[in-house]
């Protein structure tokens, strides 16, 4: 259902990230909210690690509303393999990006983090005000802490500056169009290929890493677009704020769920050597629902299937 704004109806907006998994939806979303004009750039448009190509996307998109979702990042393997890449890169690219950004005159900026930014052992529901309350899980942390320093950088030029800059932390995302590389992917996508892959190679199992009691919470990626959205029209303040869906599930549910849309009929087994990451996670989502009207609305099932539908599609071209 398309929902015109007049926030968006003369705005010019700049998505980082713009052509990746998230920022395609975003920029569909904006659209359908009336927006004048959208800039979704990816890495072959510049890359934000170097300034010079920050300093000419600034002047090329003009942009009065920047929303940063550029990131190096990647599932448990990824962060293992490459952590100096994915502090440092991160890192890089939102500093500058947002200096730049508040030098350009930019009147809008929402950075959106992460949230491997929560401690590992962080009560459930994650509640905002746990963020500073222990370190990250070890294997997401350079990740979660380049993210996580957008929102003291955020908070310190509205603090100096008086700049409209705000933090937002979304869960893991899902939904059609998701990466599927195995070498990068999130745990949803990863589990789909990897049944795809067994059920059209006639396997009678799968090896799934760690024991399958960690839990996790997932949001549709329309949902998230739709939060972001909703965060950059209606938000105003240093606080942090939560993106989710308020559900949380077993891994080790997950994978059997997974299984069942796909139609994989085969074993599953768990390599307890590989790491289960984050013990749990669930967000207290009552800030978005109170600051700016978001609420998700993708039954989990039914955007699984969909994924699952998706990817299926795709596979059989």
């Amino acid at each position: 259902m398309k929902t015109v704004s007049e926030f968006w109806r003369d705005k010019r907006v700049w998505i980082t990230g713009g052509t990746g998994f998230l920022g395609q939806a975003l920029a569909r979303k904006l659209r359908e909210h009336g927006c004048a004009e959208v800039a979704a750039t990816g890495r072959k448009e510049g890359d934000l690690t170097d300034r010079a190509a920050i300093i000419r996307l600034l002047a090329e998109t003009r942009p009065e509303v920047i929303i940063h979702l550029a990131a190096v990042v990647g599932g448990i393997g990824a962060n293992r393999e490459r952590p100096a890449e994915f502090f440092y890169d991160n890192l890089l690219m939102g500093t500058q990006l947002m200096h730049e950004s508040w030098r350009a005159g930019v009147g809008k900026f929402v950075a959106v983090g992460t949230i491997c930014a929560y401690p590992k052992f962080t009560p459930i529901p994650f509640h905002e005000e746990n963020l500073w309350d222990g370190y990250p899980e070890e294997t997401n942390a350079p990740y979660g802490l380049a993210k996580k320093m957008l929102l003291v950088q955020a908070q310190a030029y509205r603090r100096q500056y008086d700049w409209d800059a705000i933090f937002l932390l979304p869960v893991n995302l899902y939904g059609p169009g998701d990466n599927f590389d195995p070498a990068t992917s999130h745990v949803i996508p990863a589990l789909i290929k990897k049944f795809v892959d067994a059920k059209r190679e006639g396997l009678d199992h799968i090896v799934a890493w760690g024991d399958g009691t960690p839990t996790r919470e997932f949001l549709y990626v329309d949902d998230a677009a739709e939060g972001i959205a909703l965060a950059a029209e209606r938000f105003d303040k240093p606080d942090p704020v939560n993106l989710g869906s308020g559900m949380e599930i077993s891994i080790k549910d997950l994978t059997h769920t997974v299984a069942r849309h796909v139609g994989f009929a085969g074993d599953i087994r768990w390599d307890t050597t590989q790491p289960n990451g984050q013990p749990r996670r669930r967000l207290d989502v009552s800030r978005a629902e109170r600051e700016f009207g978001f609420r998700a609305s993708m039954d989990f099932e039914e955007g699984l299937r969909r994924t699952v539908a998706w990817y299926v599609e795709r596979q059989s071209r």
